[in-house]
């Protein structure tokens, strides 16, 4: 099998299993119990804490754990509309293509009032820090705009927006689930207030995440019922997953320049192998990409047929969010980049890790090339596309 998901999840690392075994069999008391075995399990909470805050530039008391990206895309999201309005501030700023974490979290937002501005995201799928600056007003209480798309990979200037955000005064939440651990993040050089990730993304354990709150920036409780994370997330806290989730970010940011490097080299085979499929085309820039990221439309085919051929012959891939695998809709992502529906159907993403080999990427070009033909043997569509009946747009 050649595992080729690793933006939907991604496998525990043997160091995190072990950290989470370990505290499973012998650390597993309650972190809010006064005597020793509960104190024993708080010092490990709060020394995940610390590491976890150290990654990414941050104070231990700005890291709030919780269940995963989507509930701290939520909790980030509804905490800054609850300030914002406050002071008679309800207009909020995205991206066209941001995870279904945060856009519906908006949606549920203008029911209750909120103005949302979606910022288009162009064709090399680039939010313009310019634009940014344009859509702000007065009313405005929050930008937020994620690190890394989670379907095609391109990297935001999260910087430049954050700058812009700060000298407006304006909260700036980012969804970093696709980047933490896996390109240098730093909310203090990012100028960031709010920020999302998740574990099962750089080879931690799933159901764990965590969201970052600059000081001062009071949070709303999603979850009441106890005094848990300083009042701010009740539930008894997930120590041996949490654990396991500073260890496996610990592990990831050690090895993340070199596994870059070699996931990099990779990535560029797959694009251009994959790129010498007739009309098929990248989607998104090939340059502000994640390194393991490669996300293509191949015309005149269907990407659910692509995909369980693919498995088929034991690879293992997406046509985008796992969160939205089971809608027949295009990607709200590649529609966003200016994709039609017709060839927005024929998507493939592929997101390899350090454990993805040589072998591995000459084996998933030759079996993409080899299914794309298949189908595209049988195809109506691609019949009037050749015949001209139809127009070629790729």
């Amino acid at each position: 099998m050649i595992y080729a998901d690793n933006a939907a999840t991604t496998k525990m690392s043997a160091a995190a299993i072990d950290t989470m075994t370990s505290y499973l069999k012998e650390t597993w008391g309650n972190p809010s119990s006064l005597y020793s075995f509960g104190q024993t399990a708080k010092e490990a909470l709060e020394n995940a804490r610390a590491d976890i805050a150290a990654v990414i530039g941050a104070d231990p008391k700005e890291i709030l754990f919780t269940s995963g990206g989507s509930e701290a895309d939520n909790q980030a999201i509804r905490s800054a509309a609850a300030l914002g309005a406050k002071n008679r501030k309800r207009h909020i700023i995205s991206s066209a293509f941001e995870h279904h974490a945060v856009l519906h979290t908006l949606e549920a937002l203008k029911k209750e009032g909120y103005e949302v501005t979606l910022l288009d995201v162009h064709e090399d799928g680039l939010v313009r820090p310019e634009e940014v600056e344009a859509a702000l007003r007065e009313d405005t209480c929050l930008v937020t705009i994620m690190y890394a798309n989670n379907e095609i990979g391109m990297i935001q200037p999260i910087q430049k927006i954050g700058e812009i955000c700060r000298k407006h005064g304006v909260l700036f939440h980012t969804d970093a689930v696709q980047a933490v651990g896996h390109i240098p993040v730093n909310v203090e050089r990012d100028n960031v207030d709010l920020l999302s990730a998740s574990a099962h993304k750089f080879h931690g354990p799933k159901g764990v995440g965590f969201l970052y709150a600059k000081k001062g920036v009071r949070l709303t409780n999603l979850i009441e019922g106890g005094a848990q994370e300083k009042g701010k997330r009740a539930g008894t806290e997930n120590v041996p997953g949490i654990a396991a989730m500073a260890t496996a970010l610990k592990e990831a940011v050690l090895s993340m320049e070199t596994n870059a490097d070699q996931i990099k080299k990779r990535r560029d085979r797959l694009i251009e192998g994959l790129g010498a499929i007739e009309h098929s085309a990248l989607n998104g820039d090939r340059e502000h990409r994640l390194p393991g990221n490669v996300n293509f439309c191949f015309e005149g085919i269907e990407g659910e047929s692509l995909l369980l051929l693919l498995d088929d012959k034991g690879i293992q891939a997406s046509s985008g969010s796992a969160c939205t695998s089971g809608s027949l809709d295009p990607s709200h992502v590649l529609l966003a980049i200016g994709r039609v529906h017709d060839v927005a159907h024929g998507s493939l993403r592929l997101s390899i890790s350090e454990e993805t080999s040589d072998a591995d990427v000459e084996e998933i070009i030759c079996a993409v090339e080899e299914v794309v033909t298949y189908l595209r043997g049988f195809s109506p569509i691609w019949r009037d596309l050749t015949t001209g009946k139809k127009q070629f747009i790729l």
